[in-house]
């Protein structure tokens, strides 16, 4: 019976049914034993599910100018009915004094290479290198955003637990939908975004996530909260959503810390708080106004690894409202963006490096 309510709710975009906790097989179960496993080129190829689903891949910019960008591909799948492909861009300007840049276009004759690796449209191609430690990201399908740019990994990707998937059912054995992440946590970009405003050089750091929602997004997650901090020395990256009630409001966090060469630390032992919360007097979302992320785990070789980063998050860079009008599910995303000193704690000793933290807070009701 639940799994009949379950299809219902799935092909109708109904709200579910209250399953509980239990229904949610968490990712961080798999990383009491096994806390993160290094990513091998299978581990980087498209899923392209025949049902409901949303993949993506996302590259994340932070060029040496300042600017902030980030490039993304997303397929999605309704029920199984109708498949579509968008490639997304947007630009943050350093000095505000430029509107960000968004464009959002559906991509047309899309596919794959033939070990799913790599990923082309019309006007569009996000291809891995032959030794996969770098993505080539071209896209001319909107002329206010032209992006030729390559991003290389520097130190490993990785995956949380063994296969950095939570499932979502009733039936452990037979779960109906699930969510997966996999990271390269450190960067080195190199490329140009070209817009009206002129060119823009991106050398710089980039984060890069392949993430798969195996169902309804606004079934499996509720809100969501997303770290990328890079520094000279160090990339702290952390992505934690919690449920809707129908899961309990079960929170699941995976994330990182790594520098060039070296998984510092990896798994699911983290956690996002809102230490201040300001709130939004145009749609009464619980905006935060400071927050604090922390790390915990273990090196490979055992010691003991503990991380910080907290403060103000200044004056967020945007606000979007999706389906803003349609009641009941309105999703808001907030963007700071600034110098923040991370603090990292390791086998006893102390250090502590500033970077540039990029941040969302999402709220989905």
């Amino acid at each position: 019976m639940n799994w009949l309510k379950q299809q219902v709710a799935h092909v109708a975009g109904t709200q579910e049914p209250i399953y509980g906790p239990a229904a949610v097989q968490s990712v961080a179960k798999q990383a009491e034993t096994t806390p993160y496993t290094e990513l091998q080129p299978q581990d980087l190829r498209w899923t392209a599910m025949e049902s409901t689903c949303v993949e993506t891949q996302t590259f994340y910019l932070m060029a040496d100018s300042g600017h902030i960008g980030m490039a993304q591909v997303i397929y999605s799948n309704v029920a199984g009915i109708r498949t579509t492909c968008q490639f997304n861009t947007k630009v943050f300007y350093p000095d505000r004094k430029i509107p960000n840049l968004w464009s959002s276009d559906a991509l047309d004759a899309y596919g794959f290479d033939e070990r799913k690796l790599s990923f082309y449209a019309d006007g569009c191609a996000v291809t891995l290198s032959e030794d996969a430690t770098s993505y080539s990201v071209k896209s001319a399908v909107n002329e206010e955003s032209i992006i030729n740019i390559t991003v290389s990994r520097t130190a490993p990707g990785f995956q949380v637990g063994t296969n950095g998937k939570s499932f979502f059912g009733t039936d452990s054995q037979h779960p109906w939908g699930s969510m997966r992440h996999a990271f390269w946590p450190r960067c080195h970009v190199e490329g140009s975004i070209i817009t009206k405003q002129g060119d823009i050089d991106f050398k710089g750091r980039g984060l890069f996530i392949h993430a798969l929602q195996g169902m309804k997004p606004h079934h499996a997650a509720a809100k969501w909260n997303f770290v990328n901090f890079q520094s000279p020395t160090y990339s702290a990256i952390m992505m934690e959503y919690t449920t809707p009630p129908s899961y309990g409001s079960t929170v699941v966090n995976v994330g990182g810390i790594a520098k060039d060469g070296e998984i510092i630390c990896a798994g699911a032992a983290n956690s996002a708080q809102h230490t201040e919360i300001k709130g939004d007097p145009e749609n009464e979302w619980p905006e935060p106004g400071a927050a604090r992320f922390l790390w915990s785990g273990k090196t490979d070789a055992g010691k003991t690894v503990n991380a910080e980063l907290g403060g103000s998050l200044g004056q967020r860079l945007d606000r979007i409202d999706v389906m803003e009008k349609v009641p009941g599910f309105v999703k808001t995303l907030y963007a700071p963006q600034q110098k923040w000193e991370l603090k990292i704690r390791l086998d006893g000793e102390e250090k502590a490096e500033e970077g540039i933290l990029f941040s969302e807070a999402t709220f989905i009701s």
